[in-house]
This record gives C-alpha cells, sequence and structure tokens, in this order.
C-alpha cells in the first residue's frame, strides 16, 4: 500500500496519533465516530503496512539539562573507501548522536548532536567524532534558539 492509497480515515488516524500515541482505540474510534472494532482493525493494518513504525515519549531535552544543539557537518577525504561506512556503524551507539544523514552539498554527513554543555560538546567531537578514520573536516553550527522542533509529518 502507498501514501496514495490512504483514504481520509486512514490519514485522520495517523494525524491523531502523532499528536498522542497512548489513544486507546475506543477514544480514537469516538473522535473518528467508527467502531472500536473498525478503528483497531485500521490501526493494526497501519502498523502491519509500516505506516506506524513505533510509539515513543517526546523529551524535553533542557529538562534533561541537554542545553546545547549542534549541526555537525561532516567532511571524509575519501568517499570512495570504508572509512564512510565504518563511520556509519560507530556513530549507531551513541545516544548523543540525535540524527546522523548522508546528505548533497560540501559536506558527507550532517549530525544532530545534544550535550549538556559546550565543555562536555567538545570532549565529544574530539572523542568520537574526529577519531573517526577518514574524517578529513568538521564544521559545527550551534543552536542559538529553537524556533520549530517536530517530529510530525505531513499526513
Amino acid at each position: 500500500m502507498s501514501n496514495a492509497e490512504l483514504d481520509d480515515v486512514d490519514r485522520s488516524i495517523l494525524r491523531s496519533l502523532q499528536s498522542d500515541a497512548t489513544l486507546s482505540s475506543a477514544t480514537l474510534s469516538e473522535m473518528l465516530s467508527l467502531t472500536v472494532t473498525a478503528c483497531w482493525r485500521r490501526r493494526k493494518r497501519l502498523e502491519e503496512l509500516g505506516f506506524i513504525t513505533g510509539v515513543r515519549a517526546t523529551l524535553d531535552r533542557k529538562k534533561l539539562e541537554l542545553g546545547v544543539l549542534a549541526f555537525v557537518e561532516v567532511r571524509f577525504g575519501d568517499q570512495s573507501g570504508q572509512a564512510p561506512e565504518r563511520f556509519e556503524r560507530a556513530i549507531q551507539g551513541h545516544d548523543e548522536i540525535l540524527s546522523c544523514h548522508e546528505i548533497t552539498g560540501s559536506a558527507d554527513y550532517m549530525l544532530t548532536v545534544v550535550a549538556r554543555d559546550l565543555e562536555s560538546y567538545g570532549q565529544f567531537i574530539e572523542k568520537v567524532v574526529r577519531r573517526q578514520p577518514g574524517v578529513m573536516s568538521i564544521q559545527s553550527s550551534l543552536a542559538l534558539r529553537e524556533v520549530k522542533a517536530s517530529a510530525r509529518l505531513p499526513v
């Protein structure tokens, strides 16, 4: 099933669950004027088809004392070797890295990194990122203020 095959009810279920993943089938069915069974079946089908891949809580990084949010561009000297592949495997084990994207442009990868403060951020860059084989340069941009942060997808 592709995105084009989703009907309005499927899209409403997805939007509602993105807002509050803890909604029960009973509550969701009331919101959408469906029977509980029909709502449960649709939700289950959306999970089985991979539209819903998990359920998680959204945490406040500032309350967790993660005051630094950085966007890190990583460049490799040679993208054709095994260094980028090793880099991708190595970063998987570091919770400070929220996301990693292979990108176009002057950098090879863009990381989103959180840290308690500038000192711990600097230590992370030195001990983890800079030590990866093949890394030629690293450029960091620090977030001064968060204007919008969302993991919600337009449905």
